[in-house]
């Protein structure tokens, strides 16, 4: 993936070196979730504990995507999308899946996220994949702006029930 820089914000593939500070973010990630809808994202606690082994995997694989943005050497921001397969009922053997996307406050509405989005665009369509995913929070009208703004489209609403078992 190419480096490019916008203003002195730089973005760029991650490494394992950045794992830690892509952590911390994580968690803010996750808290901010659970804070929107504490059902459908229930977190065990210090679910970036668990993304550890897992962003470390897939660092190693050339078709899944991590990136970050830096100032000063400081991370500001990432973004996390895997290549999924489909299930064989359909046409389409594969899709990417962005499952993360976070920018510091303090960063955020200089570009930063729509840069992210459309290195991630381009990573994928390069690799010839034909459709990119993703899930935002219905509360998250901010994300769902920023992703119609790069071409996405709503495709399916989930809709949750929360089951009160006996026993």
């Amino acid at each position: 993936m190419e480096e490019s820089t916008q203003r002195s914000m730089k973005t760029r593939s991650a490494n394992q070196s950045d794992i830690p500070g892509i952590l911390p973010m994580i968690a803010k990630v996750c808290a901010l979730h659970q804070t929107w809808d504490s059902v459908k994202y229930g977190f065990l606690p210090h679910p970036e504990r668990s993304y550890k082994k897992w962003l470390s995997n897939l660092l190693n694989n050339p078709q899944d995507l991590c990136l970050v943005a830096e100032e000063s050497n400081q991370l500001v921001a990432f973004l996390i999308a895997t290549v999924e397969p489909e299930i064989p009922i359909y046409t389409l053997k594969n899709y990417a899946f962005v499952h993360d996307l976070w920018v510091e406050p303090e960063f955020r509405h200089a570009g930063i996220a729509r840069q992210i989005v459309e290195q991630t665009i381009a990573h994928f369509t390069q690799l010839g994949i034909s459709q990119i995913r993703l899930d935002t929070a219905m509360a998250n009208d901010t994300a769902r702006k920023l992703f119609e703004n790069c071409g996405f489209r709503a495709s399916t609403i989930e809709l949750l029930i929360e089951l009160r078992n006996e026993g």
